[in-house]
């Protein structure tokens, strides 16, 4: 699933180059993906609306419309917009005031897209956690101590801290070197600080190189990023810690497969 840096370089990209266009047209290959409100609503009320600001919450998009409206897109695990897009493998094309398409692609039609009144008002948004950049050393600190959840299944959990999934929880993991096995309010106050900074050097790299293309992931350009090569513990089953050469280790946390080096992180 696209993570913040992921989302975060798609919004970028996308603020240049369809941000003050006008929705002109909708072509809709497959309405599944259109969670509310009807298809004929949707395509009613969005056609004719300037894209007049683009923002990110958490792993969301929401393209704020001059029509008092706005189009939230949560990409889930393999949803992606491309601009300028072909329709091939589309499942929502918004033609746009420059004759040009910007495609919501799905694989697995796992995405969502919702037309509010207010985005504000959605129940994700509003169970939404701080994000990292909008905390301090200290109250990072403070939150883990009052929780005894596994800290891998807790940075991962949306309503806890927004933002981190999967694969940047298990980097920014390694990068603290703390088993990602110990509740969180086992960790010191020194372990927490370390932590809370090696999240935030993580999710900033690899912003820095628009994301990890490890799955459906692709730029709003259609491009690949290029954070993958980076990566220390994530999907290296068994490959050597590029630190004390012992064997990557995975077990599963949350439902989820966590990567980690027994050795280093403790």
């Amino acid at each position: 699933m696209p993570e913040l840096p992921e989302v975060e370089t798609i919004k970028r990209q996308l603020e240049k180059s369809i941000k003050g266009k006008i929705i002109t047209g909708v072509i809709v290959n497959n309405a599944k993906v259109i969670k509310e409100p009807s298809l004929d609503l949707f395509k009613k009320r969005i056609k004719g609306a300037k894209i007049e600001n683009i923002l990110r919450k958490g792993k969301a998009l929401i393209f704020e419309l001059s029509s008092g409206k706005s189009l939230v897109v949560h990409l889930r695990m393999t949803g992606q917009l491309v601009y300028p897009g072909n329709g091939k493998k589309s499942r929502i094309s918004f033609k746009l005031s420059d004759n040009r398409f910007l495609d919501y692609n799905d694989r697995r039609i796992l995405g969502e897209l919702r037309l509010l009144d207010d985005w504000r008002n959605l129940k994700f948004i509003r169970e939404l956690g701080p994000e990292p950049y909008d905390l301090t050393e200290e109250e990072f600190s403070i939150m883990l101590s009052q929780k005894k959840t596994k800290i891998k299944p807790l940075l991962m959990d949306q309503t806890f801290i927004s933002g981190i999934g999967n694969l940047y929880a298990a980097e920014a993991l390694f990068k603290a070197r703390i088993n990602p096995q110990r509740h969180a309010s086992s960790l010191s106050e020194k372990e927490s600080k370390k932590l809370f900074i090696s999240i935030k050097e993580i999710l900033d790299a690899a912003t820095k190189h628009r994301g990890s293309s490890v799955d459906q992931y692709v730029t709003a350009s259609g491009e690949k990023g290029d954070y993958a090569r980076f990566h220390k513990v994530y999907d290296r089953l068994g490959e050597p810690c590029y630190v004390c050469k012992s064997p990557i280790k995975r077990v599963s946390l949350g439902g989820r497969g966590t990567y980690f080096c027994a050795r280093c992180q403790k």
